[in-house]
């Protein structure tokens, strides 16, 4: 065997330099090291085994890191979570992560790229305390792939998940025609801060959202006033926020206020909260509608044969204010900061009489008529109850309940910014660090 004994190779000329024919084998022996100089290129046209795809780089510690292809990465994520840009990808490019510190499952690994990530565009985290796990970019259609992973619990690459709270409103109830009860607040469900939900009830659960799950979001109208005596006002349609992966939050439509005569003698309907009893005219008492527990509680009854006032329609804080002669008030609606600012909504809507009485509205709930005033519908986008109408008024229609409201809120550096329907979006919100998504419309966000 012959020896060549240099210190470096040049190419004779040009910058080729060609090693070997078709069908040789060039060996580098166990134990030598074969260098290639900076800003050289080594092109591999035949067959290469016995070298290592990966070249480890030093423990990584900030919470930043562009990644390079044919590389190892050590990540630190005790002081911080770190977010791992991948590169425009080439067919086998190979790239391989370990959890250093065994940190991962405290402060995470966000993977994000211009190309697909297991088919998705979506980021995708790594989330497995003492994880390791090697993926490669297989095409465009399908991005990066895991081929391998140890120490971990599957999936070994998942979209990322996180909290969302959430206050979700239905649309509120139409009052009732002549000495009508006030309409009933939407049913009010909510989960933000330990604050209540309707109806007495307490403060949900957050919901945890899946990246790359489309979460759709229902706002429901608000009930129109009657304009007869023959229907109460029409019950307000139902609010929902709605995924695979979650237990559906739905509020129910608030019940329609009664007239002094229909239906089932002047007994308001059932909703998320109730409607108001129209007025006891003829009859010793008439009943306010029943709320839907932890949305929202009942309307208010009336009483006294003769009288002429209707009922409050119930709130999501209270029961709507009895009625004799006067029109009785609507129930209290509640407040949430959910937004930052604290705003109240979801209250009942006035009853109407035939007097200069009327009940008002609270919380977003339009007022009652009475001799001097028409009924008011409530205000849109509170699920407040409307008005119930004048008694021997011009005009003794009910009035319109308020649509619906669906809140949601999340922290900054999980806000997708993938929506539909044109939400109203507010990011560090109050300097908190969360962004607030306020769905006066229907539409969808996307984790």
């Amino acid at each position: 065997m012959s020896k060549i004994e240099v210190d470096k190779i040049d190419p004779y000329s040009g910058t080729a330099l060609e090693i070997g024919s078709s069908g040789d084998t060039a060996t580098i022996p166990s134990g030598a090291t074969l260098t290639i100089a900076s800003g050289a290129t080594l092109t591999n046209s035949g067959t290469a085994t016995g070298f290592a795809a990966i070249a480890w780089q030093a423990v990584v510690t900030g919470s930043t890191l562009t990644a390079v292809a044919a590389r190892g990465y050590p990540i630190n994520t005790t002081s911080n979570a770190c977010t791992v840009t991948l590169p425009a990808g080439s067919v086998g490019d190979t790239i391989e992560f370990v959890d250093y510190a065994g940190t991962w499952d405290t402060n995470k690994v966000t993977l994000t790229t211009t190309e697909k990530i297991k088919g998705s565009d979506v980021d995708h985290v790594l989330i497995r305390e003492r994880q390791g796990i090697k993926i490669v970019y297989i095409d465009a259609t399908q991005g990066w792939e895991v081929v391998a992973g140890v120490n971990e619990t599957p999936p070994a690459l998942a979209p990322p998940s996180y909290s969302v709270d959430f206050l979700v409103i239905a649309g509120g109830a139409g009052g009732g025609y002549r000495r009508a009860g006030g309409g009933g607040a939407g049913g009010y469900r909510n989960s933000y801060g330990s604050e209540a939900s309707g109806g007495g009830g307490s403060s949900e659960s957050s919901l945890t959202f899946n990246g790359g799950t489309v979460y759709t979001i229902t706002i429901g109208g608000g009930g129109a006033g009657s304009a007869s005596e023959d229907p109460p006002g029409t019950n307000g349609v139902n609010s929902s926020l709605t995924g695979s992966d979650i237990t559906d939050i739905t509020s129910t439509g608030g019940g329609g206020g009664a007239s002094a005569y229909y239906p089932t003698e002047g007994a308001g309907s059932v909703g998320g909260s109730g409607g108001g009893a129209g007025s006891a005219y003829d009859k010793a008492s008439r009943s306010g509608g029943a709320g839907t527990s932890n949305q929202g509680y009942a309307g208010g009854n009336a009483t006294g044969t003769g009288n002429t006032g209707a009922s409050g329609g119930g709130g999501a804080g209270s029961v709507g204010a009895n009625s004799s002669t006067a029109g009785g008030n609507g129930g209290s609606g509640l407040a949430s900061s959910i937004t930052t600012a604290s705003v109240s909504r979801a209250g009942g809507g006035g009853g109407g009489t035939q007097l200069n009485s009327n009940g008002t509205g609270t919380s977003g709930g339009g007022n009652g008529g009475d001799t001097d005033t028409t009924a008011t519908a409530a205000t849109v986008n509170t699920g407040g109850g409307g008005g119930g109408g004048a008694g021997d008024h011009s005009d003794e229609d009910g009035a319109l309940g308020g649509s619906g409201v669906v809140i949601l809120r999340m922290a900054d550096g999980d806000y997708s910014g993938t929506t539909t329907g044109s939400p109203t979006v507010a990011t560090d919100a109050g300097s908190s660090g969360d962004t607030v998504l306020t769905f006066n419309g229907s539409g969808s966000y996307t984790a």
